[in-house]
């Protein structure tokens, strides 16, 4: 077990303290879970890598812990109305549509290496930031970023969902191509 996955599993056991501030409509105590699951978000990915403490498990307790919590704050966001449904059920919608796909590879035996192309960490990236805007608008007064904000979020995910689902389709020709040959 390595730093930067414990630090990962703090951030998955994060999220129920998260969605219980929200739930009691503790906004400020909400907005600093989520700053903590950010920073340490950096801070595993900073340690995994001048550390040399880069693992398999790792690889994918990281996007999953970074997924729980965002699925989560987009849900309750939403819920809430915070953030518009529409903008939920976009970006959830595209995280299940690359989970089903990683499924249908390995399912096909289709060599799976979960790595997120940089359209991919800048959509989560976007997302996060959206979050931060939504729950520290009263605060700081930047209510008029929340729009557009929104818009930002929608295209980088419809992008990257895009773009995950051409490499997905590119692995499947190809392995398609080269059975039909073999």
């Amino acid at each position: 077990m390595t730093v930067p996955n414990l630090i990962s599993i703090l951030r998955i056991i994060l999220v129920p303290i998260f969605v219980i501030y929200m739930i009691d409509h503790r906004t400020l105590a909400s907005l600093v879970i989520f700053m903590i699951a950010g920073v340490s978000d950096a801070l595993d990915g900073f340690i995994a890598r001048v550390f040399h403490q880069k693992s398999n498990l790792g690889a994918h307790l990281d996007p999953l812990a970074d997924k729980i919590l965002l699925m989560s704050a987009y849900i309750i966001s939403a819920i809430f109305k915070m953030i518009p449904a529409w903008l939920a059920v976009l970006t959830i919608s595209r995280d299940v549509i690359i989970l089903l796909g990683v499924l249908v590879l390995y399912l096909n035996r289709y060599p799976v290496k979960i790595q997120p192309s940089l359209l991919g960490k800048a959509t989560t990236c976007m997302q996060v930031v959206t979050i931060l805007i939504v729950l520290s608008h009263d605060y700081l007064n930047i209510r008029f970023l929340k729009i557009y904000s929104f818009w930002l979020v929608a295209l980088f995910t419809v992008a990257s969902g895009l773009q995950y689902m051409r490499s997905g389709l590119i692995i499947l020709s190809q392995g398609a191509n080269s059975r039909a040959t073999s």
